[in-house]
């Protein structure tokens, strides 16, 4: 939930109202890049200090992607994993429409025209991205990220990083993807918005569904190979989320 009001947040005040540097309502606009890094240093700065917050409650998944891969990694059991699903994808929406609630206290805000951060390829995509390019890049992305956040609390990574790495991880795949598909590597994050905003952004929701998890699932299988080759199962490596996000 928090990760959707803070990031997704900045990302509707940067997309959504264009506040890329100029000033609001003259119709002078910055560079989309102003817009890009402050969408990308939300999302991984909120989702570090959460890490290091809730971290040692729960693990600090709230996110799909990383449940899955670590419950394909052997480092989570099934139906744990399968609880936390359930939270995350509450959450995600809780702060969807929490967030909504938010903006349409200002009179500028319109759902139909600043959206709420969403997801998309083709026309909602600022590349214009295909739907298959779109499929590949955030299997590509969310593979990049949950290998991270595996490696990063691998019991061989350096203690109390894990945050930092983790967060910067998040922050890196922002940067390029947000002109691509928005940037998703999570499922929640990604359905939340587009059930409230509707329209093209529910349509096209699947493929930020199903291709973070499939990514998750690639991420699994590197660290697994990984960490086989240095003699350790993934039960040594981590029985329990911990520290994860």
């Amino acid at each position: 939930m928090i990760l959707v009001v803070v990031a997704v947040g900045v990302a509707t005040e940067s997309f959504g109202f264009k506040l890329f540097g100029g000033r609001l309502g003259l119709g002078i606009t910055g560079s989309i890049a102003a817009g890009v890094v402050a969408t990308a240093l939300a999302f991984g700065l909120v989702l570090a200090a959460l890490v290091y917050a809730i971290g040692p409650i729960s693990g600090c998944h709230i996110n799909p992607a990383v449940t899955l891969g670590f419950i394909g990694s052997g480092r989570m059991k099934l139906v744990e994993g399968v609880e936390y699903l359930v939270a995350q994808f509450a959450g995600g929406i809780v702060g969807a429409y929490l967030l909504y609630w938010m903006f349409t206290t200002s009179p500028l805000y319109s759902k139909s025209v600043q959206g709420l951060g969403t997801d998309g390829y083709g026309s909602k995509s600022l590349l214009h991205v295909s739907e298959g390019g779109a499929f590949l890049i955030e299997v590509v992305l969310t593979a990049i990220f949950v290998s991270v956040v595996l490696f990063a609390t691998h019991k061989a990574a350096i203690q109390g990083a894990a945050g930092v790495a983790i967060g910067f991880a998040l922050l890196m795949v922002h940067l390029i993807g947000i002109p691509l598909t928005g940037t998703s590597v999570n499922p929640a994050r990604s359905l939340g918005p587009a059930l409230v905003v509707g329209g093209t952004a529910l349509s096209q929701v699947w493929l930020f569904i199903v291709a973070p998890l499939v990514g998750a699932l690639v991420a699994a299988l590197i660290h697994l190979g990984l960490t086989y080759g240095t003699g350790e199962s993934a039960a040594e490596v981590a029985p329990e989320p911990a520290g994860t996000v």
